[in-house]
């Protein structure tokens, strides 16, 4: 196995991306602290892992919160004596939406960097970016005491091609990457290693709630990629597998395109 005996934590880990991740990696033989805001999906989703066989732990976490993000960390150095890989996936595209409130029609009129508020745009820098750095943060100590470690950012494929009106989260998703060069420069003498995922779409509630609404639009979507679809999250973990284990030991300071299309263009273009 990939992660025999290693211990992880997945940022935003009770679903989507964070989910396949965090099960990929148990596969691998990697213990892991799911840590999200959504403190009974975690719970759930740590279940059905340790239904595999692996040791898991829930930890319901704000990682824009510094205590949060402190006692998250001391929570699963207690529980298992290390910290190997940290995984920064939690993110968003702004302040939460109320469950009930409607989604924009199609085709409807996105603000523009004027139309933007303060508060969308801190809230948007601070899920995406002020939370890796701080997850960051309080994992680091832990990891150059031990001399090793590898840390996963997941951006966004928008931070290099990037796209209209989604000024804050375009921005927040571009920071990662200059959090992940410096990270990678700061810590490679300590054989810490930092790398970042760029996906695109990805099949997940970041797109809306399952249903007819969602499948129609994420089918749109996969007529512009040229593997003729959008990615399902376990396409992910493949990727931040490689990057966790050993498989990538000389690799640090890069980012990984997995688009279904970047860099080489659409169908037909």
């Amino acid at each position: 196995m990939l992660l025999e005996d290693r211990v992880a934590i997945v940022t935003g880990g009770a679903r989507g991306i964070g989910k396949a991740i965090a099960t990929k990696f148990a596969e691998e033989g990697c213990s892991v602290a799911i840590a999200d805001i959504l403190e009974d999906v975690a719970k759930t989703t740590a279940a059905e892992i340790t239904k595999k066989g692996r040791e898991t732990l829930a930890v319901k976490c704000d990682h824009t919160n510094s205590s949060q993000v402190q006692e998250m960390v001391d929570k699963v150095i207690k529980k298992f004596g290390k910290i190997d890989i940290l995984v920064n996936n939690a993110g968003g595209s702004g302040p939460p939406r109320p469950a009930d409130a409607p989604r924009p029609p199609a085709g409807a009129p996105r603000p523009g960097v004027a139309e933007f508020t303060e508060e969308v745009w801190n809230a948007t820098i601070g899920i995406n970016l002020t939370g890796p750095f701080l997850c960051s943060k309080y994992v680091v100590p832990h990891m150059k005491e031990r001399k090793s470690g590898s840390i996963i950012l997941i951006s966004s494929g928008v931070a290099i091609h990037t796209i209209s009106m989604a000024t804050p989260y375009v921005s927040a998703k571009a920071g990662v990457l200059g959090l992940m060069h410096s990270m990678a420069f700061e810590l490679a003498s300590y054989n810490i290693r930092v790398n970042a995922i760029l996906p695109d779409i990805v099949e997940t509630d970041f797109y809306g709630p399952p249903g007819p609404e969602r499948d129609a639009r994420l089918e749109q979507q996969g007529k512009y990629m040229l593997m003729g679809r959008v990615a399902a999250p376990e396409e992910i973990a493949g990727p931040a597998l490689f990057l966790a284990s050993d498989l990538s030991s000389y690799v640090t300071g890069v980012h990984i395109f997995v688009g279904g299309k970047y860099p080489i263009g659409t169908p037909g273009k």
